[in-house]
């Protein structure tokens, strides 16, 4: 009865999905405490949470870009950038705990950020190369939901420190170092990349000075997307605003990490059954539905119920959005394709968080999350219109 609820996947991806699995239960131990680190330290928190962020995502995209490029032209360096990658994130995040301004918050992110650069494309590269293309999204779909089950897993924790530890932050940042440590060791171990195909150089150069040309359309529209996409971490902002104590923020995160979890594996299986634009145009939809529901949200209670419906809509969109970089991309240019994706992303997350962390800052949360609301649905609409690529499209089972 349960194994027909198991995705019938390859060793690799459910290597991969668990090593994400220990590194985001780190991650998360840390990561939802740094808009209570910076409402402490006084000033405008939304406003250096929004630049926080964007700029060490900014840092993060351009060495994703030349890590997915270095992986695709030299046999066995996805596994070494992967290994490389969280082996960096995991040392230097326990660091957070010895930050007392804005300033050292933001050089443990951008350090933090360099690991995740180095890892993101090649990681993406072995994930895609190891399904065939009619079992993309639900690989991907997979992965996430190994990811968001760590979010999950480690928002717990971090709640079970901080209530040992009387709201000890600190406590919690430290502790994080023993799930990254067996994060590291997995991969380490554990996963072994598979034999690569013949090099191919031009390939790889030319996807390097330009993105393959059935990509850049979908470029662009995932640029807008993330634009105009609230980050996720402005949730504990607004819990924070009203009144949330940190174990219950901690809480909270969990229970949106959870609803994310819960629907990833399926929305991916969705987009491969369904075809890719047609679904990601109904997962925008629910995203952007989502948002304006956290938009009116004015007590702990609603924003409760509000994070959990939007975390459920967010993760049904998680495995196709990366299946369509898949599906665009050259096959033995992937590991370019997936770090120009996450080049755009980035790029855009210092824009995008500042001008919607001023936005919040003026206006009011409300507001943010109104106009988040609206450039994801027009983006939502805008899916459908991406030109298909010379490849048939995946059967329908």
């Amino acid at each position: 009865m349960i194994c027909r609820f198991l995705p019938s996947l390859p060793r690799l991806v459910w290597l991969l999905g668990l090593v994400s699995f220990f590194n985001d239960l780190a991650s998360e131990m840390v990561i939802p405490l740094v808009p209570l680190l910076l409402a402490g330290m006084g000033g405008s928190p939304a406003v250096a949470l929004g630049f926080i962020e964007g700029a060490a995502e900014a840092l993060a995209s351009l060495l994703k870009l030349w890590a997915g490029n270095h992986s695709d032209r030299r046999a066995g360096a996805r596994k070494g950038l992967t290994v490389m990658g969280y082996a960096v994130s995991n040392v230097v995040r326990p660091l957070l705990a010895l930050a007392s301004h804005w300033s050292g918050i933001l050089a443990v992110r951008l350090a933090d950020r360099v690991g995740k650069g180095l890892r993101s494309a090649p990681r993406d590269a072995l994930i895609a190369l190891a399904v065939d293309d009619s079992r993309r999204g639900a690989a991907f779909g997979l992965h996430r939901a190994f990811d968001n089950g760590g979010a999950l897993t480690g928002a717990l924790a971090a709640a079970a420190v901080l209530a040992w530890h009387n709201n000890d932050l600190q406590a919690a940042i430290w502790a994080s170092a023993v799930p990254g440590a067996l994060c590291v060791l997995m991969i380490l171990l554990a996963v072994r990349e598979p034999t690569p195909e013949a090099p191919a150089p031009v390939a790889a150069q030319a996807a390097l000075a330009a993105p393959a040309p059935a990509l850049r359309p979908y470029l662009v529209l995932v640029g807008v997307y993330t634009l105009g996409k609230l980050p996720e971490t402005f949730l504990l902002l607004r819990g924070y605003q009203l009144g949330m104590t940190p174990v219950a923020l901690m809480l909270l995160w969990a229970a949106y990490s959870a609803a994310k979890a819960a629907t990833a594996y399926r929305g991916g299986h969705y987009a491969d059954r369904l075809g890719l634009r047609v679904w990601m145009r109904r997962a925008w939809l629910g995203t952007a539905a989502g948002l304006a529901l956290l938009g009116s949200a004015g007590t702990p209670a609603t924003l409760v119920g509000a994070s959990l419906v939007f975390g459920a809509l967010y993760g049904l969109s998680e495995g196709g959005e990366r299946a369509l970089v898949a599906e665009a991309a050259k096959k033995l240019a992937m590991g370019a394709g997936f770090g120009w994706y996450h080049l755009v992303t980035g790029l855009v997350a210092i824009p995008g968080g500042l001008l919607l962390g001023g936005v919040w800052t003026r206006l009011g949360a409300p507001y943010a999350f109104g106009l988040s609301a609206v450039v994801v649905a027009l983006c939502a609409l805008a899916v459908a219109r991406l030109p298909q690529t010379a490849e048939p499209p995946p059967p329908v089972r």
